[in-house]
């Protein structure tokens, strides 16, 4: 799937999951059980009807699993990203970091602001809106945001 694939399959999904949360008033939580009771039902039931059926399908959704180190690498860049952000947060809040510390409140203080206008879900539909377009400029343009390595600057 290209870029240009990608983009659309992110805003369809955004559009759905804004259109759960925010027009009928339901929660993201709602959301996530809602979605795996419909994927575990349909791995079921394709699973019972190819065994029945002496289907042979390379993977039976009824047997799949993630490995241990899948698993440990999942859990690991969480981790990390919440360790690096409480790092940030730490250094700001002690004050050895002036600059960082501004930022900071500034950040803070408009995200509040914005979150008193706006709801959390349109704020949340609207960055995603604004990254697919991104992906999209940049697809026709040849500089992929996802064929980047970490911190490789184009110039």
């Amino acid at each position: 799937m290209g870029e240009m694939g990608k983009a659309i399959g992110l805003l369809l999904s955004g559009t759905l999951v804004y259109h759960h949360c925010a027009n009928r008033n339901a929660t993201l939580l709602s959301l996530l059980s809602d979605v795996l009771i419909v994927l575990l039902s349909s791995l079921a039931i394709l699973g019972l009807l190819f065994r029945q059926l002496n289907v042979s399908v390379p993977v039976d959704p009824l047997e799949w699993q993630i490995s241990q180190d899948t698993a440990c690498n999942i859990v690991a860049r969480l981790a990390n990203t919440v360790g690096a952000a409480e790092s940030v947060l730490r250094v700001a809040a002690t004050g050895h970091d002036k600059r960082l510390f501004v930022k900071v409140v500034i950040c803070l203080y408009f995200l509040a602001a914005l979150g008193r206008i706006i709801s959390g879900v349109t704020i949340a539909y609207a960055g995603l809106c604004l990254f697919c377009l991104s992906m999209l400029f940049q697809s026709s343009t040849g500089n992929s945001v996802l064929n980047r390595r970490n911190g490789e600057i184009l110039d």
